[in-house]
């Protein structure tokens, strides 16, 4: 999701890698959790481990933990608020994160985001989001809690600059249809057609990468 801020403003000025040190630690209040609208986009990954930990369908999850919306012009899912609590469907009563062993990239990341440049990207701390007053030193590979760590920042480049490739390309074409088919392609390719669970991820996901953009590249070259 781009975000058109300036990183004076949201952040402490530096850039992180995976083995630095930031202020990131948790006092388990559950507000990062509330009032979130539509900004945890989910990518295939997440939705791997959630069909796969849950033992369901991404049919199953959009009937009350997912939801489309339309991300810099691709159709992405993400987290559903509840309509009365406001919250993460995924929260409990105490506040507490239900599928904390496999939650999805964006919530292991927070309060850290990525800033993206060329093929790769570093992390950076948003100075704002999280309200714990007295937040612990922490390593970020540590806060992140990826077993294949290499493997999943490899995987969050590659799909960051393989669904921005596409967008610069709908956007010179600028047609509703065509960027409405493409974006139904990608969901269907990523997202409802499933993982097997026992497979390599990152290998089965280049897989489709590389023959998505086969496809789309004779559609929207």
């Amino acid at each position: 999701m781009k975000r058109y801020v300036d990183m004076a403003d949201i952040s402490d000025g530096k850039y992180y890698t995976s083995g630095d040190m930031v202020k990131a630690g948790c006092s388990g209040c559950g507000r990062c959790c509330k009032g979130m609208g539509k900004s945890i986009v989910l990518d295939p990954l997440d939705i791997f481990r959630l069909t796969t930990r849950l033992d369901c369908t991404f049919e199953e999850l959009m009937k009350d933990k997912i939801e489309l919306n339309v991300v810099d012009g691709i159709i992405l899912p993400n987290l559903k608020m509840t309509e009365t609590l406001d919250c993460c469907a995924f929260l409990d009563e105490q506040n507490r994160c239900t599928i904390h062993d496999f939650r999805p990239g964006i919530c292991r990341l927070f309060p850290l985001g990525r800033y993206y440049d060329q093929d790769s990207f570093k992390y950076f701390l948003q100075v704002h989001e999280c309200k714990n007053p007295r937040p612990a030193k922490v390593k970020i590979k540590k806060w992140l809690e990826e077993p294949e760590l290499k493997r999943q920042e490899a995987f969050i480049s590659r799909w960051h600059f393989f669904l921005k490739k596409i967008q610069e390309r709908l956007d010179v074409k600028n047609d509703d249809g065509l960027r409405r088919q493409v974006s139904l392609f990608i969901l269907q390719k990523f997202y409802m057609e499933a993982f097997p669970p026992n497979g390599d991820f990152y290998a089965l996901f280049e897989a489709r990468a590389e023959e998505a953009e086969k496809i789309l590249g004779s559609v929207i070259a």
